[in-house]
């Protein structure tokens, strides 16, 4: 049952990278750190521009589960690690969810 511990702040974090490896690389770091509580990672067929051309690319979608708190420090973590000069980083807030998995995140996350 979903309960008001949603509205704490927990959130997903949207990353694309170009290869599995560096997105494990990205993964790794950021729940060693407890930045994150859980990082999944699925191929995705991109379609965007870049520079002023479309350009579409085989790239690994990563969802990141966290607590929207420690975004600053995330998204700066990311910009170390990745090679992208300009990457996806977007949170989403989770609006409702389970509380035992909500409390699974605060548990596994290190808020200052």
């Amino acid at each position: 049952m979903a309960q008001n511990t949603a509205l704490a702040g927990y959130g997903i974090v949207l990353v694309t990278v170009p290869s599995q490896q560096e997105g494990e690389m990205i993964a790794q770091a950021l729940v060693e750190t407890q930045m994150a509580a859980c990082v999944n990672l699925m191929p995705v067929h991109s379609i965007y521009i870049w520079e002023g051309e479309i350009n579409k690319d085989k790239e690994w979608q990563m969802v990141i589960k966290t607590e929207l708190s420690l975004f600053p420090s995330l998204e700066e973590k990311i910009y170390q690690l990745h090679s992208y000069e300009v990457p996806e980083i977007i949170a989403l807030p989770i609006v409702a969810g389970s509380e035992e998995y909500l409390q699974w995140i605060a548990d596994n996350t290190e808020v200052p």
